[in-house]
This record gives C-alpha cells, structure tokens and sequence, in this order.
C-alpha cells in the first residue's frame, strides 16, 4: 500500500483539524514533501489530500517536539539547541537506539553549520580586504 492510498484512508477517518493547523499557511511545504514522500517509495505526484495531511501531521509532530523542548528550557530561563539534542537522545533512547542515526546527524549538521559560519566570516574578511587592495 503506497503513501497516497493510505493518507487517504486516514483523511477520511480524522476528523477536524486541529485547532493550530487551521490558523497556520497550508501548503508551504507541499513541494518539499512530495519530493520526500517520492523518496519514500510514493508516487511522483501524490494525492494532494495526502500531502496536506504528512503535513498536517509533520507541523503537529515539530510543533509538539518545540514546545516540549521550551518547556526543558524554562527551567534554565531560556532556550538552546542542547535542548533540543536532549530531546532527540531522550526519543533515542525510547525507541531502543533505532534513531542513534538522528542524534548523530543533528550533531554533523550542527558542526557543519558552525564551519559555515566560520567560512563565511572567513570570505568576508578576504572579500574586504580585496576590495580594499583594489582602491
């Protein structure tokens, strides 16, 4: 059974949105998904309706995992990324390291954001300075 029969099927069988998921924009991450849900083993051109609900159901489950996140950062007062990675090896360890990858992918692309940055600051200095050596 393919993604598209069976997010029908739920369709069907939900009831109304959720309260949050009717105020926010639908759609903004329908092309992103469709390509995921190809990825996936889908259609390449799934059912509408069932992209609007992995939507639905991702913005809930990223949503949920924010907030609970906020939550263990208020007990410091404010929030960071260690608490967000607290949740993923928490997640980890409650479904019995299937999703060890996860963690380790969270931690290579925050380290891989940092050497950006770095570069970036590293790329405007260089460009300054050739703008400099050219007036």
């Amino acid at each position: 059974m393919n993604a598209s029969s069976s997010g029908k099927a739920r369709a069907a069988s939900s009831s109304q949105p959720s309260e949050s998921s009717s105020k926010r924009k639908r759609g903004i991450f329908q092309k992103e998904l469709q390509h995921m849900m190809y990825g996936f083993g889908d259609d390449p051109n799934p059912l509408p309706e069932t992209v609007a609900l992995v939507e639905d159901i991702v913005v809930e489950y990223v949503t949920d995992f924010a907030h609970k996140a906020q939550d263990i950062g208020s007990k410091r007062g404010k929030l960071s990324v260690e608490d967000f990675l607290y949740l993923v090896r928490k997640i980890v360890k409650y479904l019995a390291q299937q999703d060890a990858p996860k963690l380790n992918r969270c931690k290579e692309l925050l380290s891989m954001q940092e050497e950006l940055k770095q570069a970036r600051k590293a790329f405007d200095v260089d460009e300054e300075k050739l703008a400099a050596s050219l007036d």
